[in-house]
């Protein structure tokens, strides 16, 4: 059954608000943010964004989740040599936060570790403060990644550390 509620946040969710909570500033200071991540470990790190999943996919029931697990494979974040790339994914009409990690990673660390995380950056998020809550976000990844997967003399960036805005 459709949840008509949630059908018309995402219908009425203007195709602009991502610049009103991710300004040019925050998106470079996410970047970088996370290309110095990358430094601290060998795994690959990636940042999106999505206003509003299309109505035909609210309609048919796809959660945050499911969405989250398509940009993954979409933006090809599972393509790194050690099977090691993170997304992070934001869904803003359902204020959710979802991080999804490649096979290489999930033998290591837990998704409860992942799932606090996105908590924490939700809270940031409900009071408002986008930028403070994704670098707090991508900290405490960094941490957890330089744990297992401390980096090696040769540390390739495979994949861009750019935000990414996903359009409908």
């Amino acid at each position: 059954m459709v949840n008509i509620k949630r059908w018309f946040r995402h219908a009425f969710m203007p195709p602009w608000r991502w610049r009103m909570l991710f300004p040019k500033a925050a998106l470079a200071d996410i970047e970088t943010a996370v290309k110095d991540s990358e430094h601290r470990h060998s795994a690959e790190l990636r940042f999106a964004v999505e206003n509003a999943l299309a109505l035909s996919q609210v309609w048919r029931g796809v959660s945050a989740r499911q969405r989250a697990i398509e940009v993954f494979s979409n933006l090809q974040v599972w393509d790194t040599e050690q099977n090691s790339g993170v997304l992070i994914y934001l869904l803003l009409a359902d204020h959710e936060v979802h991080i999804v990690a490649d096979r290489g990673i999930a033998k290591r660390v837990e998704q409860v570790e992942w799932n606090a995380i996105a908590e924490a950056m939700q809270k940031e998020f409900l009071h408002g403060d986008f930028l403070s809550g994704s670098l707090q976000g991508i900290e405490r990844i960094t941490t957890l990644l330089a744990i297992h997967f401390p980096p090696g003399a040769d540390n390739p960036n495979e994949l861009s550390n750019k935000p990414i805005i996903v359009k409908r």
